[in-house]
């Protein structure tokens, strides 16, 4: 009988040991561009690692290569865009992104390297803004905030500079891609930079933005998974560390107040 039962308490021992090391060396990939995304993602290592999950992060330079990564199966998920984009992106590319949970807020701004008020603006002057369909409806939107334009929809997140309907400074628009806009600011009058690239060239939203968007923005920076990935327990644990009260301390001490926790 004491034999029955030290086999069962070795069966019971083991199988909790399978059960633990389950995950004990689960990895989670996940996709991010460099600032804050990657060091966000930096700082919940350990968090994860007590939870037996190594996160492995890929950066990328672009919005669009992390969506294709997560989508075709490369990638368990990422982190580096907003809902208006992720729905413009699955209803232009018909796959099944999903959004897994929010993060954080990365308010856009507008930057300049030839003026210190936007008062000072001259008539015709060149604004650079990104030209993704969302960031550059939401650049728009900042600017129509601002008081320079006036929109034909003043609430559309997917205005082009075709549907401005009054621009009393006679402003040319420059479509570029996300990236360069901070680039751009030697050969534009102000750029309308989304904060992530902002922060990766050295500018302070919040002392060098000649305007900023509010914090309640809707542009809450979201976990992007493929329908099947989003049900793991490794993007559901990416997740829930994410939403941390150390995660939220480091968000607030390390860019005081330029990225702002939406947990």
């Amino acid at each position: 009988m004491n034999k029955i039962k030290s086999l069962l308490g070795l069966a019971a021992l083991t199988a909790a040991s399978v059960s633990f090391s389950a995950y004990a060396n689960e990895t989670i990939t996940v996709g991010a561009t460099p600032v804050p995304h990657a060091e966000i993602l930096e700082a919940v290592k350990p968090i994860l690692a007590k939870e037996g999950f190594d996160l492995k992060i890929t950066e990328f330079n672009d919005y669009v290569q992390p969506n294709l990564a997560v989508s075709d199966g490369q990638l368990d998920c990422n982190f580096e865009e907003h809902e208006p984009y992720l729905k413009a992106f699955v209803k232009e590319r018909g796959s099944d992104l999903v959004n897994v949970g929010g993060v954080h807020i990365e308010p856009m701004g507008v930057y300049s390297k030839k003026i210190k008020d936007l008062k000072d603006l001259k008539d015709g002057a060149t604004v650079a803004i990104p030209n993704d369909p969302t960031n550059g409806g939401r650049a728009l939107l900042l600017l129509q905030a601002a008081g320079l334009i006036t929109l034909e929809d003043p609430k559309s997140v997917t205005a082009t500079p075709l549907d401005v309907k009054e621009n009393k400074k006679n402003l040319n628009f420059k479509e570029l891609e996300a990236p360069q806009l901070p680039r751009a600011l030697d050969d534009t009058d102000i750029s309308i930079i989304n904060t992530n690239y902002a922060i990766g060239a050295g500018l302070n939203p919040l002392k060098d933005s000649l305007y900023i968007e509010s914090s309640d923005s809707p542009y809450v920076n979201i976990i992007v998974a493929n329908s099947k990935t989003a049900k793991s327990a490794g993007v559901q644990a990416l997740v829930k560390a994410l939403r941390t009260p150390e995660i939220k301390k480091f968000i607030l001490d390390k860019y005081q107040g330029a990225v702002v926790p939406a947990f």
